[in-house]
């Protein structure tokens, strides 16, 4: 018999159970958690930029006075591409200090935060580990110095 005619004789399905197997292994162990690892690094991408365009923001509006920098906080957004700006503090001295009457040595930066949670699927256990109370939540913290 021919190499030919014997490939043809042999019909038995076994590459279509063999395709099931690679694929269900190809899917549930390799591009499942992949897509969890790149959907997280999208979120925390995201969130950056967020938190860099506000300090741009905050960066050509400075307050005029900084021991009394509670009117120009107020007039600043909360948010920026979804993600809360949270605990905006203007800081002066190498001690890092909310600037004050007392305290207005230079230099000056403005620190702040935001909250990123990300949903993975798969990865739940490995990504979800931070000590919020949502363990899927993590704060990126920024600052900046403005003086």
């Amino acid at each position: 018999m021919s190499r030919r005619i014997s490939f043809i004789a042999d019909q038995r399905g076994a590459a279509a159970l063999e395709m099931l197997v690679v694929f269900l292994f190809l899917g549930v162990g390799l591009l499942l958690p992949l897509a969890d690892v790149a959907a997280a690094g999208f979120r925390f991408v995201s969130a950056w930029e967020a938190l860099r365009a506000f300090g741009q923001k905050i960066q050509y509006s400075p307050p005029p006075d900084i021991t009394d920098w509670a009117a120009w906080k107020s007039a600043l957004p909360t948010s920026v591409s979804g993600y809360p700006i949270n605990n905006l503090q203007v800081v002066c001295s190498d001690t890092m200090a909310a600037c004050s009457a007392g305290n207005s040595a230079s230099p000056k930066h403005y620190t702040y935060s935001t909250t990123v949670t990300v949903a993975p699927i798969v990865l739940r256990a490995v990504i979800c580990r931070s000590g919020n109370g949502n363990p899927c939540s993590f704060t990126l913290s920024y600052g900046e110095r403005f003086q």
